[in-house]
């Protein structure tokens, strides 16, 4: 089961998007913006992050940040913020607003 007072401190971050909403996927939660993943609260605790492999590579390179990994494969084009990377409101606000710029950069689904 995910964190769900980390997904209710997600759904106060997005609660002004227009086109936000929320799913169930990957044993988590995931939240969309234009119908793109922009975060995914993670059954293994952390957040789950889309990104593509030039932003991929940038962000593993912040604190706390690591490949995501499912089973026992690296998902590529994914990363895992771990959950000492999301404990304050400040670097929470941080990754979402990051995974929202990402998803919004995709074309509308």
């Amino acid at each position: 089961m995910y964190d769900e007072q980390l997904a209710d401190r997600i759904r106060e971050l997005l609660l002004f998007e227009p086109d936000a909403a929320e799913t169930r996927m990957f044993g988590g939660l995931s939240f969309l913006v234009g119908g793109h993943i922009a975060v995914a609260v993670s059954r293994d605790g952390g957040l789950l992050m889309r990104a593509e492999s030039e932003q991929r590579e940038r962000l593993l390179q912040q604190p706390h940040v690591r490949p995501a990994v499912m089973g026992s494969r690296e998902m590529r084009g994914w990363v895992r913020i771990d959950e000492d990377g999301v404990i304050t409101d400040e670097a929470l606000r941080h990754w979402v607003e990051t995974g929202v710029a990402l998803a919004r950069a995709v074309p509308p689904a």
